[in-house]
C-alpha cells in the first residue's frame, strides 16, 4: 500500500490525533451523561464537613460521654419503614427534650432523599411516620441527635433486600 515508507507517518499521526479527539468526546459525553453526586456525610455537604471535623469530633466525643443513642428499627423495606432511635442518659434515664433529625439517602445519588421530620416521642424513643422508599436495594440512614448544645451524627447503611444487612 505504500511504496515509500515516510508518507504513512503523516497518517498514523493523524489517525492518532483524530483517535485522541474521539476519546476526549466520549469522555466529556459520559461525564455529562452521568454527573457527579455530592457527599451529604453528615448530613451537610463535605466542603464544610472538612472544614469543621475537628469540631464534629469534639462534639462527638463530648456528647457520648453523657449520652447514649440506640438505632431500635427493627430494619428498612420498600413499604412501611419506620424509623425509631432510643436516647438515654449514661444512667439509663430516658431523654424525651433532644431534637432528631433523619434523612434517608441513596448512596449513590440525593434525587430520593427523604427527610423525616417531628418523630412522636415516648420514654426517650423517637419514632418516625412509616414512610415508602422509591426504590430497592442500600439506603443510609443519616441522623443528627441534639440534646442541648450538645449534638452527635449518626450513619448507618442498610438494604432493603436483606433486613440483617447493617453497617454502623
Amino acid at each position: 500500500m505504500f511504496k515509500n515508507p515516510g508518507t504513512k507517518w503523516p497518517i498514523i499521526i493523524a489517525l492518532s490525533i483524530a483517535g485522541i479527539i474521539a476519546a476526549c468526546v466520549v469522555t466529556i459525553k459520559v461525564a455529562l451523561n452521568n454527573p457527579v453526586q455530592m457527599s451529604d456525610y453528615g448530613m451537610q455537604n463535605y466542603h464544610s464537613y472538612d472544614a469543621n471535623v475537628n469540631d464534629i469530633i469534639n462534639a462527638k466525643i463530648a456528647f457520648d460521654q453523657k449520652y447514649s443513642v440506640a438505632f431500635v428499627s427493627q430494619g428498612i423495606s420498600e413499604k412501611g419503614t419506620v424509623i425509631a432511635y432510643e436516647v438515654t442518659d449514661k444512667e439509663g434515664k430516658s431523654i424525651n427534650d433532644a431534637k432528631v433529625d433523619v434523612v434517608l439517602t441513596r448512596p449513590d445519588n440525593t434525587d430520593f432523599n427523604i427527610e423525616l421530620a417531628n418523630p412522636s416521642v415516648e420514654n426517650g424513643k423517637y419514632t418516625f411516620n412509616a414512610v415508602d422508599l422509591p426504590k430497592a436495594g442500600r439506603w443510609d440512614i443519616l441522623a443528627k441527635i441534639s440534646v442541648g448544645n450538645d449534638q452527635r451524627y449518626y450513619n448507618l447503611k442498610a438494604d432493603t433486600r436483606n433486613a440483617n444487612t447493617f453497617e454502623f
